[in-house]
């Protein structure tokens, strides 16, 4: 075994935009905003007013169906601007489809049943509202900012008034009317907008980008996390139950075998005890093996379930205990930081990694022929990474009834992720993402 001690990896997150760079994105989020939102007003207003004017003549229908699909298509343009303001993945809901096989009816039908459909179009219609404040306010901070940080180079060229009752903004605060005074005020207002532009900016894209969000991904996201909470408790269900057939099985055939052995010993001792002294001596010291054996099973799977060195002295040591166990040399790389007590994981993070490696490692043993293997576990981010690797004949896969299925239904359960890439010739690597 060789074990290798890898430095902790940050957990700061990943670096947002910088200030000037998330500037320009905002300012082209909420000025390209009114355009769209504008276009989208006019087009769905129409189509709406058209397609509910004409429904009672059956016309009507065609136009409202098509004036949803038309609220959809804005809505995805949209849905592609936000992940640059809300720095988030693009979600894009699941729509309604037409039946197999369904008529041109039927069809027209489809979005006005889907309830995201009203959502976006909804969207589409007060869009208008909130663009178009937040394109005054932008607009202005922007022309502010400028305009006062660099009134000092045109102020020269600017026409003054003559008469007595005509004065400036320095002359009404008190501050006279020479240049100096006048160039000052400006400078320092300009400047003052341009310090705070990235904050307003910000707070303006903030605001139109929130309210799509709501509208446009708000349902859809709430349906996947429900999906994902699905998958995780089926996932925790079949693990569970794969674990408890494993550990039934395991116990049939070796505790229990072994245990039914022994109490025949101990029959057979007690009668041999009065005819035969010297053999009932030597069944004694045979049923004293049995339990030796019996205990060191009984060992072996109290590891499988929750091992007494993961609870008292952390990851690193309960993989290093797997790792010298092994059948083939295993390279262990652990992040030192693991085993500490400020840098300990919850422990049902800890119990699936333990896992996650065990059964990796039994799998190695048993069908990939490999002559050594790497085990390395390390914080990246928000989440703990397992990998690990062999140099076996590949071909390992997720399909129900092989080995990996259950690492994957117990990742699964825990929240997190497992990849498998094994070619055919292997080398063969299992990556486990766990969410700390």
């Amino acid at each position: 075994m060789t074990m290798t001690a890898v430095a902790a990896t940050s957990d700061r997150p990943t670096l947002a935009p910088s200030i000037p760079r998330q500037l320009f994105v905002d300012s082209g989020y909420v000025l390209l905003g009114l355009p769209l939102a504008v276009a989208s007003f006019v087009v769905l207003i129409v189509g709406l007013a058209v397609g509910i004017g004409l429904v009672v003549t059956v016309i009507g229908l065609p136009i409202l169906s098509g004036t949803l699909y038309a609220a959809r298509g804005l809505a995805d343009v949209e849905r592609l601007r936000l992940p640059a303001v809300l720095h988030q993945p693009r979600i894009r809901p699941h729509y309604r489809l037409p039946e197999v096989g369904a008529n041109a009816w039927r069809r027209i039908f489809v979005p006005m049943r889907d309830a995201q459909s009203w959502l976006d179009l909804a969207h589409g219609i007060l869009r208008l509202i909130a663009a178009v404040g937040t394109f005054v306010v932008t607009l202005a901070w922007w022309a502010a900012a400028i305009a006062g940080s660099l009134y000092w180079a045109y102020d020269w060229a600017l026409p003054r008034a003559d008469g007595e009752g005509d004065q400036d903004l320095a002359q009404l605060l008190g501050l006279g009317d020479s240049t100096t005074a006048r160039i000052g005020l400006y400078t320092a207002l300009g400047v003052f907008f341009l310090i705070t532009l990235p904050i307003v900016v910000r707070g303006c894209a903030l605001l139109q980008a929130s309210f799509a969000k709501a509208m446009l991904t708000g349902v859809a996201e709430m349906r996947d996390r429900i999906t994902v909470l699905e998958e995780q408790k089926r996932a925790a269900v079949s693990a569970e139950a794969s674990a408890l057939r494993r550990l039934e099985r395991d116990i049939h055939d070796g505790p229990q075998q072994r245990l039914v052995r022994l109490a025949m010993d101990l029959s057979r001792a007690r009668m041999q005890l009065a005819s035969d002294p010297e053999a009932a001596g030597h069944t004694i010291d045979e049923a004293v093996a049995q339990t030796r054996d019996t205990l060191a099973e009984l060992r072996a799977l109290s590891r499988g379930i929750a091992p007494p060195i993961l609870v008292d002295r952390g990851l690193p040591s309960a993989l290093a205990a797997i790792a010298g166990r092994g059948l083939i040399p295993i390279e262990l790389q652990v992040d030192p930081q693991l085993g500490t007590p400020a840098g300990r994981l919850d422990p049902a993070v800890e119990n699936t990694a333990y896992f996650v490696v065990s059964e990796a490692l039994t799998n190695v043993a048993k069908h990939s022929r490999a002559t050594e293997a790497t085990v390395a576990v390390a914080r990246k981010g928000t989440h703990l990474q397992v990998r690990v690797g062999d140099d076996g004949q590949g071909g390992a896969h997720l399909a129900k009834g092989h080995g990996l299925a259950g690492i994957a239904d117990r990742v699964r359960a825990a929240g997190g992720e497992l990849v498998v890439v094994s070619p055919t010739g292997g080398p063969t690597e299992i990556r486990a993402e766990l969410p700390l």
